[in-house]
């Protein structure tokens, strides 16, 4: 695909529990389907440990190296969630509690008569010049800095704060996708389908390898922002059956 005529992304996925395997990463996946349907492709996937000079690293070199950049995880209420103050160092900023966001924990707090502690509010911290991403489930607000979006990392808070900021990504094209089911082993169509590939330097086809009882078969991926284009690869990858 040409690069040129689409946006680019970095993904970090921020915890421990991740990287433990305690907990699953579902977040990058969603993310970058969601990121594709608007023309937006995923270039890195990072998923760092809870240490503030890595994600401050990671934070500065993906933000400069690529139009957009979204983490996951460490924003919440504990001692280990330490995201708000690494990208606000990120950006050499301050970090102060944000009046707008403490009146969210506070009303949200209130109708579940439970007090906004300390530990609590270090959820309405917002680096300076950031605006608020809103969390329509548990209130507590991600933010956007910039080039930077900081989310959630439990699943469902973070998919309704990208649901908050897909529409309002700038974007020129949308992404399309056709797969060709080939029921023969991925070896046996590799020479030709590279043939193919080669003559098509700027569209995705992606090779997929799966088994069906006994049968071994090939999933091929055609993936551009052109559908004549994609349709005329189709033909040519059907041949390969």
């Amino acid at each position: 695909m040409n690069e040129l005529l689409l946006k680019t992304s970095g993904i970090i996925i921020i915890g421990n529990e991740i990287l433990s395997g305690r907990t699953q990463d579902l977040n990058s996946r969603y993310l970058a389907q969601r990121l594709l349907s608007i023309g937006i492709i995923v270039n890195e996937v990072r998923i760092i440990p809870d240490i503030k000079d890595q994600i401050i690293n990671s934070v500065n070199e993906l933000r400069n190296k690529y139009n957009f950049v979204f983490t996951s995880g460490g924003i919440g209420p504990t001692h280990d969630d330490i995201t708000a103050e690494c990208v606000a160092s990120a950006f050499d900023v301050d970090l102060p509690v944000n009046k707008d966001a403490k009146k969210l924990l506070e009303n949200y707090y209130l109708t579940k008569q439970i007090k906004l502690n300390s530990s609590r509010l270090r959820m309405a911290r917002i680096p300076v010049g950031a605006v608020m991403i809103p969390n329509p489930i548990s209130v507590a607000p991600g933010f956007q800095i910039k080039n930077v979006f900081v989310l959630a990392g439990v699943p469902n808070i973070f998919q309704a704060m990208v649901e908050n900021i897909i529409k309002n990504l700038e974007f020129k094209i949308s992404i399309k996708s056709t797969t060709i089911t080939i029921n023969k082993a991925e070896g046996d169509i590799a020479e030709k389908l590279s043939k193919i590939a080669s003559q098509y330097p700027n569209v995705s086809i992606g090779s997929y390898p799966f088994e069906n009882g006994l049968i071994k078969g090939t999933n091929i991926v055609i993936s551009h922002y052109d559908e004549k284009l994609i349709k005329e690869i189709a033909k040519f990858t059907e041949k390969l059956k």
